[in-house]
């Protein structure tokens, strides 16, 4: 039976915006991969995660690992994980590969942005260097070639990566693909929130396009216009101090890690952008073979539903 931590309400039809970006070619090289994922920077169809990263990674604090160690085994429902083979598909800066890691699991972490591959090398380096248990790569979730050289895991992670794909149902089905009989599929996807979720996807697609010198003033114009409106209406009902006082502890409170600022552009650059509603994901991994165990939905309505999902049976 899985046990639910908050509610949400699921509006809307499926998110898939069906297409593809540049794409990469079956079994190809890193150097291939490089040359793809810039070509979808430079056409506007893909946000360079990895810079966010790179510049989350100089505010990383042992305090901030721990968070990502706890909600790890919150949701898995373990602190222990020797022995266990733990892949992470989207690496980002490599923080939860680390968390995992120092929990005791054997991890495989890859990303398809070159940069976040160097984050996650240069944290393994600060934290865990020579280490053979924690291997780091470029690849695709959607190369079915490379992700059938990696064999299977006992946990496969994916927190808040697979809607970024441009193709989020093949990519669920991939890394679903990889995980053990009886091993843990863990994954977050964006919840569909109706017409602000399709809305917030023509601004991301927006911003993406917008000329880089320009991106700094598109971030300050979305930013502050959502700050003033949430401080005006917390000062009407008398607590302005607390919203300010929240605002300063998020990166305390945030399981990812991440400091307000950054944790905002990488929602206002994420893309591509797709979502679903939690019955979708739900139906779609059981049809699968996976059982749910664990589930904490969205309360804002447009953030990610976390799914913990076990295999009982090939899909």
């Amino acid at each position: 039976m899985a046990r639910v931590m908050t509610n949400v309400a699921g509006t809307g039809i499926a998110g898939a915006e069906p297409r593809r970006t540049a794409g990469v070619s079956r079994g190809a090289s890193e150097a291939e991969l490089r040359r793809a994922h810039a070509a979808e920077v430079r056409s506007g169809e893909r946000f360079e995660f990895g810079a966010n990263w790179a510049a989350f990674l100089r505010r990383l604090t042992p305090a901030r690992i721990e968070l990502a160690k706890r909600s790890l085994e919150q949701m898995l429902g373990t602190s222990d994980l020797r022995g266990r083979r733990f892949l992470d598909i989207g690496s980002g800066s490599g923080l939860f590969s680390l968390a995992a890691r120092q929990l005791g699991a054997s991890v495989r972490s890859f990303d398809y942005d070159p940069q976040s591959v160097r984050c996650a090398e240069a944290l393994r380096q600060r934290f865990s260097p020579e280490d053979p248990d924690w291997a780091i790569e470029q690849g695709s979730v959607l190369d079915r070639d490379y992700l059938d050289r990696l064999g299977r895991f006992d946990i496969v992670y994916s927190w808040g990566v697979l809607h970024h794909t441009g193709e989020m149902w093949q990519a669920i089905s991939n890394a679903a693909s990889l995980v053990e009989r009886r091993g843990t599929l863990y994954i977050a996807i964006y919840t569909d929130g109706g017409r602000i979720s399709r809305r917030w996807r023509r601004i991301k697609r927006l911003y993406n396009r917008t000329p880089r010198a320009l991106k700094p003033i598109f971030k300050i114009a979305t930013f502050l216009p959502r700050e003033l409106y949430s401080l005006a209406g917390n000062l009407a009902i008398g607590r302005l101090g607390a919203a300010i006082a929240k605002r300063r502890r998020w990166s305390e409170q945030s399981t990812r890690g991440m400091s307000y600022w950054h944790d905002f552009v990488d929602w206002l650059g994420g893309y591509p952008f797709e979502f679903a509603r939690p019955e979708e994901v739900f139906r779609f991994c059981r049809d699968r073979g996976f059982r749910l165990v664990e589930l904490k939905t969205s309360v804002s309505g447009v953030a990610c539903n976390e799914f913990v999902f076990v295999r009982d049976r090939e899909g």
